[in-house]
């Protein structure tokens, strides 16, 4: 087990070549702030609830063409995983409880969606 959360919000972070601070900023406040928790309200507002934090290279992933995806969107290990860390950074700053998988490393991530609720957050550049 690396990172575990209870109560709270799954993020899975794709990043994009393009993607900079002003990117780390906007995805961070919006995972703090969103109102989805129960009674509405936000990862801010409810001490007990955490944050996992999962980089997700594949929600770049394009299969528009052929039978394999292509990954071509996504940034590359070493420009995404810095700013993975930054967004981790960013919601710790704000005091919440942030868990993290490894970077890179093939993991067995298990959810229970309690809603559901899935939501999709973009940076304004994307």
């Amino acid at each position: 087990m690396v990172g575990e959360i209870g109560p709270g919000v799954l993020v899975l972070l794709g990043v994009a070549p393009t993607d900079g601070p002003t990117d780390v900023e906007h995805v961070s406040r919006k995972i703090a702030e969103l109102r989805i928790l129960p009674g509405e309200r936000s990862v801010s507002e409810v001490p007990e609830a955490g944050v996992l934090v999962v980089s997700q290279f594949t929600l770049y992933g394009d299969t528009r063409k052929g039978r394999r995806p292509s990954w071509n969107g996504a940034a590359p290990g070493p420009v995404a995983e810095p700013l993975v860390d930054a967004v981790v950074a960013s919601l710790r700053a704000r005091g919440i409880t942030v868990a993290t998988g490894v970077f890179g490393a093939h993991m067995a991530v298990e959810s229970v969606n309690d809603g559901p609720v899935t939501v999709i957050v973009e940076s304004p550049g994307s």
